[in-house]
């Protein structure tokens, strides 16, 4: 695949993507796309970011050899991009402090985000302390639950974490309002965090994101002095997928693995196989594959893992999907916490529960290649937020 060079003018990433939003919307995310187009080349802005991304993200993550895992399964090394030992615990980090410097540079005072496990509310809450500027976070209620630890950090750094009852109490539903609210207050800056929603959304944080595939490459090359054979990643909206996938897209001997979550099984209809299962149709601003019934109506999604429970992915990820450039995979709850555990014990390493689709995936995939095959996964996120509820909800 050459000169790969995704979406065209005006959103599309072939069939996928664009810009369905309200009239009223379209010159603000215009004025947003202009001003993203302007400071991606301003060479002041990319000094800025790097530097925040070296002394305040602590970038670059390290790429570890889980040498105990591959010892254990006996199959292929596996190594892992950890993206959990950033600031604030994710790689939603690398976004919110893009978006957020362009949002400063837009002179720009209020951040409105939407979270699904909390890190990314806890990173925009994060970098609008950094900033100096207030903060909304809308969280579905159900999340709120399962999520505290982050619903305290959030409120700690001076968030406004607003509940959303509506729907399912997810985080569709958090999107829902937090573009609804966007729309009431268009002089504030929604920090939109997965590369999901209108354009130029999907771009900006693929784009904030490739830092993740771009360090890997390098770093493979030092320890292996060769590129993996396998990259797998959990895909729910797909941030940290494409951000771990986008640097690989052009080297087609290099196989990106999305890991979708299959919740309590497909045939349940409780999951949220979006790549997997979904038709084309409009959510949340954008064309994607979306679940829906036979009449074309949206779907509620399931998973345990709040992060990933999501009726729709990335429109990049689709079009990956539909020219046959990433292979998906599924991993249901159960097996999403057998490699929570599993990491835990074996490398002493407590995964995101979203993280450990893409952990349990390996670890099943490991096992049936050659000892000379390498393996990356994309280590999203740690686990603080999920101890509690793994623990008492979902062992045993």
């Amino acid at each position: 695949m050459k000169n790969y060079n995704l979406p065209d003018k005006n959103g599309y990433f072939g069939d996928f993507g664009g810009c369905f939003v309200p009239e009223l919307m379209q010159p603000v995310l215009q004025k947003l796309a202009t001003a993203y187009q302007k400071f991606s080349h301003d060479k002041k802005f990319q000094q800025e970011l790097n530097q925040l991304y070296r002394n305040y993200a602590n970038r670059p993550s390290p790429l570890y050899f889980a040498e105990n895992l591959t010892k254990k399964l006996g199959g292929a090394k596996i190594y892992l991009k950890r993206e959990d030992l950033n600031h604030t615990g994710a790689h939603k980090i690398n976004n919110c402090i893009g978006q957020g410097l362009l949002a400063k540079r837009m002179k720009k005072k209020k951040l409105i985000a939407e979270t699904g496990a909390g890190q990314h509310g806890v990173a925009t809450a994060t970098v609008a302390a950094y900033y100096g500027m207030s903060c909304d976070v809308y969280m579905g209620a159900r999340d709120i639950n399962s999520q505290k630890p982050n619903v305290y950090r959030m409120k700690i750094l001076g968030a406004n974490v607003i509940p959303v009852t509506q729907g399912q109490g997810t985080l569709k539903d958090a999107v829902d309002a937090a573009l609804s609210a966007y729309i009431n207050e268009p002089d504030a800056y929604y920090l939109l965090g997965s590369v999901v929603g209108p354009h130029p959304y999907p771009t900006m944080v693929r784009n904030f994101q490739k830092i993740i595939g771009e360090e890997m490459e390098k770093q493979i090359l030092q320890l292996e002095g060769r590129l993996p054979d396998s990259i797998i990643a959990c895909v729910g909206g797909g941030s940290n997928g494409l951000g771990a996938f986008y640097n690989f897209i052009q080297k087609t001997k290099v196989e990106l693995i999305a890991v979708e979550p299959a919740g309590q099984g497909e045939k349940s209809e409780r999951h949220g196989l979006s790549l997997a299962t979904g038709k084309k149709n409009i959510l949340h601003g954008f064309k994607t594959l979306v679940l829906q019934d036979k009449n074309g109506k949206i779907k509620e999604s399931y998973s345990a893992a709040s992060g990933l429970d999501y009726p729709g992915v990335s429109p990049e990820l689709a079009y990956l999907k539909e020219i046959g450039r990433i292979k998906l995979a599924q991993i249901n709850d159960k097996q999403a916490v057998t490699g929570f555990v599993e990491l835990s014990r074996t490398e002493g390493i407590i995964p995101a529960l979203e993280t450990a689709h893409a952990v349990a995936y390996a670890i099943n995939y490991a096992k049936k290649l050659a000892k000379n095959k390498i393996i990356v996964v994309n280590l999203s996120g740690r686990g603080d937020k999920d101890v509690e509820n793994v623990y008492e909800n979902l062992i045993g």
